[in-house]
């Protein structure tokens, strides 16, 4: 029984590992990170950001897999505007990085440039991102508020 546990775990360690590696390779390999450090101009503080994401993996994979509650906004802390303070801030970061991703990918696959020619846009187009940036963050706005995901 304890070798089938090793076993185990030695497996779901590799194969959670290599699934890791692949999405940070794919994520550096398009660019997000770099992108970033050059237009917060922070590229001299690379050893920070690679902790930082590494970290952030670790935690987010451990909270999740062990359902660890976040501390801010339990019942009784005296305090349950802080829970939706830090999850309303978690969600803005959370927003960037995904807006990061999807336009480091569809810059890296020339999307904008093809699309721009396709509906032959001369000028305008990041009111078209904008507008269509707008009406995903109002679909979500009207997701939570109304519950549909509960």
């Amino acid at each position: 029984m304890f070798l089938r546990e090793c076993a185990l775990l030695l497996i779901g360690l590799s194969a959670g590992g290599i699934i890791a590696a692949g999405v940070f390779a794919f994520l550096a390999m398009i660019g997000v990170f770099p992108r970033l450090m050059g237009r917060t101009r922070t590229g001299s503080h690379i050893f920070l950001y690679e902790t930082a994401i590494i970290l952030g993996g670790i935690a987010g994979n451990v909270m999740d897999l062990y359902e660890i509650p976040f501390p801010f906004g339990a019942a009784g802390s005296g305090i349950p505007f802080l829970g939706h303070a830090a999850l309303g801030i978690f969600g803005v970061c959370s927003g960037i990085f995904v807006g990061c991703l999807v336009m480091s990918l569809a810059e890296t696959l020339k999307a904008l440039p093809v699309i721009s020619r396709r509906i032959r846009l001369a000028v305008g187009l990041q009111y078209i991102i904008l507008s269509v940036a707008l009406g995903k963050l109002c679909g979500a706005v009207v997701y939570f508020v109304h519950g549909i995901g509960e």
